[in-house]
């Protein structure tokens, strides 16, 4: 990383089980594959799912007497925005990536660290229900009609972000909207949410790109806390498997995070 300051990336949806603590975990570990130094910080004090998955992953790493790529993960709780960023700071010397998984439900400090993000990760599934956090169509047409709330919010938070990032040396806001599950969804409703997304896009200013699908590994894992980029751990992968890994390479490569190449992505 050429830049001292590290790289906030904050997984951030309202809307639970849109797979939102998966990816963070496995773009953390991904990102730890490259050798990038990676602090976590799971505000979901109450499920912690990301924190627990890196507990396991250290269990696991004990167990077989192995080291695996991880990242430093603490659960927040009772801390307002400024006691947080606190707390962030006294991480942030060496590390090259913060990595922020919010809960699914709107908080105070959930919305701080959405603002405050360099590159802010929205999951979502392939349907109508999910697409309702960032705008509303209509019943027929499928047209937007308008922006959620949630898209107001992260538009007002760019803004203001825009006015003091050059001052601060901050870089601008990357908004990607991450399609999970997309296999599940029938064809025809697929293409009416890519044509709803794109409006959408071209209005607020986000990214898309292809998530990860619904697929049992992924559940199958966690116990261990190992993931499909951890080699030489998992046994004989089948083709799914070894596709899965394709998927979340492309992931990581499309979220275009600063050093990381995407011939290195693909080689993780």
């Amino acid at each position: 990383m050429t830049s001292q300051r590290p790289h906030r990336i904050t997984f951030a949806n309202e809307k639970g089980g849109t797979g939102k603590s998966t990816t963070a975990v496995h773009i953390a570990v991904a990102l730890a594959h490259q050798g990038k130094r990676v602090a976590a910080f799971d505000l979901d004090h109450r499920q912690r799912t990301m924190d627990r998955y890196f507990e396991n992953r250290a269990e696991t790493a004990q167990k077989r007497g192995i080291e695996l790529p991880t990242a430093q993960c603490q659960v927040v709780e009772g801390l307002d925005a400024g006691e947080f960023e606190a707390k962030v700071a006294e991480l942030a010397d060496g590390v090259d990536f913060i990595l922020v998984d919010t809960p699914g439900r709107d908080d105070e400090l959930s919305r701080h660290c959405a603002a405050q993000a360099d590159t802010l990760v929205t999951p979502m599934n392939d349907s109508f229900v999910d697409f309702d956090l960032i705008g509303q169509v209509e019943g027929e047409s499928f047209k937007v009609k308008k922006l959620s709330f949630y898209a107001e919010l992260i538009w007002e938070a760019r803004i203001k972000r825009g006015r003091s990032q050059i001052e601060e040396g901050r870089r601008e806001m990357d908004w990607v909207v991450v399609r999970n599950r997309t296999g599940y969804t029938e064809a025809r409703n697929m293409a009416r949410i890519e044509k709803a997304l794109s409006e959408m896009a071209r209005r607020v200013g986000f990214r898309t790109a292809k998530g990860l699908s619904e697929r049992v590994i992924y559940r199958e894992l966690f116990p261990s806390g190992l993931t499909l980029l951890d080699k030489g751990q998992l046994g004989e992968l089948g083709t799914s498997h070894l596709v899965a890994r394709q998927e979340l390479r492309e992931l990581v490569a499309n979220l275009r995070l600063p050093g990381m190449m995407q011939s290195e992505t693909k080689a993780a």
